[in-house]
């Protein structure tokens, strides 16, 4: 076997529409679905000719967010890509000392290195991380919906489909998003699994009143009320609630910020994904820290399927990991690879294959190709 050192890295910019647009920044933070995101495809070329790949996050504006990750890569030029341990270690310093890049720069060419290992080693991810399930469960996150009606119509589908569970991100003003609650609540019966994630929308006097609403209606999980980085109020909050509070999926430090809050008793369950939080080896690094305090360590939705194919590998390798989340409906997100997910009976199924077993459909990514770094 060689020493997988890198010898060439190729970061694409791609559009998430057909056409070029110019696009409203400020409409499109609020999510309301019915467009593909911009998207990011790092490609890792060894000296034995092994390409690894991956997905990255595009932001709201590809270019932006591949300009980003094109200073990770002078880093991983020369390096192995089976030394990941080192690799994530020693970029603490690169990056501290003159780089500062946002959390989602790193991923995908941690994510890309670990592709190669395992096509070097003719073996799926999951199975070389130690493979801890075959399959999944998964549960499925709205877009942000017009009101309570749109919500409860939704939930009853998913339910249909046999998914395990529905977390709303709900529209926003506290009695309308408790509205939204109850109306899911009442419409898939008491004994389906819902949570709620307002993405910070509330300050903490109106996020107690309404996780005391959740409570009552059952929920699973109260996920980020308050910003991540508010850690005062949230350890308030998770005193004052029952309602396990979920959160730390955007703050950044990875494994040593997750430790603090665990510490601190910030937050009952964490968050990292293999996009936001430096790839498949941080998300491990948290998995496994989290486990160590009996914690849950939920994995955040990577948004596109390109990339949730490749966070399902640490799934199936962590014991303290209940769900698989994708945001829903699929039609947004589902694109740039010929592999899916392969959803059976409410479960993700294992994918078979070397390496993070993605085929790629790179006639979708040429075309979708505005920049290459």
């Amino acid at each position: 076997m060689g020493l997988s050192i890198i010898k060439d890295i190729e970061i694409r910019a791609c559009r998430g529409s057909d056409a070029p647009e110019s696009k409203d920044a400020v409409a499109a933070v609020k999510l309301p679905g019915g467009s593909r995101p911009d998207f990011t495809v790092i490609t890792i070329t060894t000296e034995d000719g092994v390409k690894g790949t991956s997905f990255g996050f595009g932001a709201q504006d590809a270019k932006a967010a591949a300009a980003t990750m094109s200073q990770v890569k002078p880093f991983f030029i020369g390096r192995s890509a089976h030394s990941s341990a080192k690799n994530i270690k020693e970029f603490e310093l690169f990056d501290r000392r003159w780089n500062h890049v946002p959390i989602y720069s790193y991923a995908p060419f941690d994510n890309a290195c670990w592709d190669i290992v395992g096509k070097m080693a003719h073996l799926p991810v999951y199975k070389i991380l130690g493979a801890a399930r075959e399959k999944v469960p998964l549960y499925v996150s709205s877009m942000f919906l017009p009101g309570p009606e749109d919500y409860a119509k939704q939930a009853l589908e998913v339910k249909a489909k046999g998914y395990k569970g529905y977390k709303l991100h709900p529209p926003g003003g506290l009695d309308l998003d408790i509205a939204c609650y109850r109306a899911v609540r009442k419409a898939v019966g008491d004994d389906f699994t819902l949570m709620a994630d307002p993405v910070i929308m509330y300050s903490y006097e109106e996020a107690l009143k309404a996780g005391r609403e959740l409570e009552k209606l059952g929920y699973k999980w109260f996920e980020e009320p308050l910003l991540d980085v508010d850690l005062h109020s949230l350890k308030k909050l998770r005193e004052k609630l029952d309602i396990p509070i979920c959160g730390t999926e955007v703050i950044a430090g990875n494994n040593y910020s997750v430790a603090n809050c665990i510490k601190d008793g910030i937050v009952d369950i964490v968050r990292t994904d293999v996009s936001w939080r430096a790839g498949i080896t941080a998300v491990m690094k948290t998995a496994h820290l989290a486990e160590s305090f009996g914690v849950k360590c939920e994995l955040h939705t990577t948004i596109y399927h390109g990339l949730e194919q490749v966070q399902l590998h640490p799934s199936l390798a962590i014991s303290n990991c209940e769900f698989f989340e994708t945001l829903y409906p699929f039609d947004d997100f589902n694109f740039g690879t010929k592999s899916q997910l392969n959803i059976v009976d409410g479960y993700v199924m294992a994918p078979e294959g070397e390496g993070l077993c993605i085929d790629y459909d790179w006639d979708f990514i040429d075309k979708h190709t505005v920049a290459i770094l």
